[in-house]
């Protein structure tokens, strides 16, 4: 299998209508990529056939890091899809003649160094030159140049690949077909398929170096230092999907995250009694992504009183400050065991949904133990989902599943499907960017659970500040400036 990788407007796609003798992968004039995610060719040279992806193409990261992170994204998924199909035996790197970019070498090391480990052999296919007298002449011009990069490559063409190009060049562009022909012939008889070793299966946190595992800090490094990544970037670059796992005690949460992960990483209990004090944060992986998500404190019944109030605001705040450590939220999972619509359960759906998330983010519900359910599991959604909508809550989404394995392994079978689905639909490419919240938010957030929870009665700000200073970890004036915006019902920015 071939990867072909280019900056935005080198022509890969010509290349690949170019070895296949007609146009099957669409081109365009401009600056903007045609190839919105990775395309598969077959083509034959010599009657031999090949398969070559054609992926996104890449924006300058630093004028249009919203394209490069988009581009780098897919090829990281594509390299995740050949690793399961058997690997990859060349990576084919298009950059256009008339000019190396000078984001060139960042591109190289990340992919090579970074997403294939230097472990894919890299041809350059230099393109645009049929100006040249000698299209390989730009090779002898450029070669000082490439060595002083310390780029690796183990083949290269100079070639044109436009098809309407003046007839005077339509020479130079059979003897094309023939060089990058050549150049596949060669390199397909030297490599062996390289398959994904454990850097581009996720990134482990992990501040001890004996264990052998790549720590987020040394990934980061390589991309800030070798690969000349701004930091921001760097870190968007290897960021995981965020999601936050809410609902009450009992609905199923640790079983969940269980299910979602494959196995069990979370002890679950029935013991009501000790519910979970603090939210909890698992990094689990399904399908070639990896995945963060923050098991929450739910609100319980009976109605809060004060003490379990600033609890609640403790970890809403400490939840809040680590997502935005984390790059924000991308998706809301709202587990509910199969019952009637509650108060507690609107409460629930209110907290997360409007006043942590400002309603900014999708939100999932899942409906579990329904193992017991007559017909199809879904079943239920289709007989309840009116009582929801009276209560106002609006979901994305929503999955039935069960998360017992015992004796319905079949309905089991089918949660363990549905969950990783109903992710990856709202959590893909082309969803929007996660979401962050802030200080002003947590503000306007207290205040609307406080008038959710306790109506007109107003805490002590002694009380107040005291629990937020000593808790929370803030500083005496951060906490009485906090204190007083809560009890005047400000939202206004710290």
């Amino acid at each position: 299998m071939f990867l072909f990788l280019e900056k935005l407007g080198a022509g890969k796609s010509s290349v690949i209508n170019l070895l296949a003798g007609r146009q099957v992968a669409e081109t365009s004039s401009g600056h903007e990529s045609l190839t919105l995610h990775y395309d598969a060719y077959g083509v034959a040279i010599d009657d031999v056939p090949y398969r070559i992806y054609d992926t996104t193409g890449f924006d300058d990261y630093r004028t249009h890091p919203g394209g490069f992170l988009y581009a780098i994204t897919d090829a990281h998924k594509l390299a995740k899809e050949l690793h399961e199909k058997g690997g990859v035996s060349l990576l084919l790197y298009c950059v256009k003649g008339d000019r190396i970019p000078s984001t060139f070498i960042t591109d190289y090391r990340l992919l090579y160094e970074f997403l294939f480990e230097e472990k894919v052999p890299v041809a350059l296919v230099a393109t645009h030159l049929e100006g040249e007298d000698h299209m390989d002449d730009w090779y002898t011009r450029n070669k000082e140049w490439f060595e002083r990069q310390e780029v690796k490559y183990v083949d290269h063409a100079c070639i044109t690949a436009a098809d309407n190009l003046d007839p005077k060049y339509r020479k130079k562009y059979d003897m094309s077909r023939i060089e990058v022909g050549k150049l596949i012939r060669r390199q397909a008889r030297r490599v062996e398929h390289w398959n994904q070793g454990n850097l581009s299966h996720g990134i482990e946190e992990t501040d001890d170096s004996s264990t052998g595992h790549v720590s987020r800090a040394d990934v980061l490094g390589v991309l800030t230092k070798r690969c000349g990544l701004g930091e921001s970037l760097a870190k968007a670059v290897i960021r995981n999907i965020n999601i936050v796992l809410f609902g009450q005690a009992g609905a199923g949460k640790d079983s969940l995250i269980n299910l979602m992960a494959g196995k069990d990483i979370v002890g679950t209990s029935m013991d009501l009694k000790s519910p979970k004090l603090h939210w909890q944060k698992y990094t689990i992986a399904f399908d070639g992504e990896s995945y963060d998500v923050f098991d929450t404190v739910g609100l319980e019944e009976p109605q809060l009183g004060m003490p379990q109030f600033l609890d609640a605001i403790e970890n809403a705040y400490s939840l809040i400050h680590e997502l935005e450590r984390q790059d924000g939220i991308d998706l809301l999972l709202f587990c509910m065991r199969a019952c009637s619509v509650t108060i507690t359960l609107q409460t629930n759906y209110l907290l997360f949904n409007e006043f942590l998330c400002d309603k900014k983010v999708p939100i999932i519900l899942v409906i579990t133990h329904l193992e017991n359910e007559p017909r199809d599991m879904d079943d239920w959604w289709k007989r309840n989902r009116e009582n929801f909508y009276d209560r106002e809550i609006f979901v994305a989404s929503h999955a039935c599943i069960t998360t017992i394995r015992g004796n319905f392994p079949r309905r089991y079978e089918e949660s363990r499907i549905a969950i990783p689905n109903v992710v990856k639909e709202f959590t893909a490419d082309g969803q929007k960017h996660a979401w962050k919240g802030g200080d002003d938010l947590f503000v306007s957030f207290m205040r609307k659970l406080r008038e959710l929870l306790v109506g007109n009665r107003k805490p002590a700000r002694k009380s107040m500040t005291s629990r937020l200073t000593k808790r929370c970890g803030m500083s005496l004036d951060v906490a009485k400036l906090l204190a007083d915006r809560i009890k005047n019902d400000e939202a206004e920015l710290l």
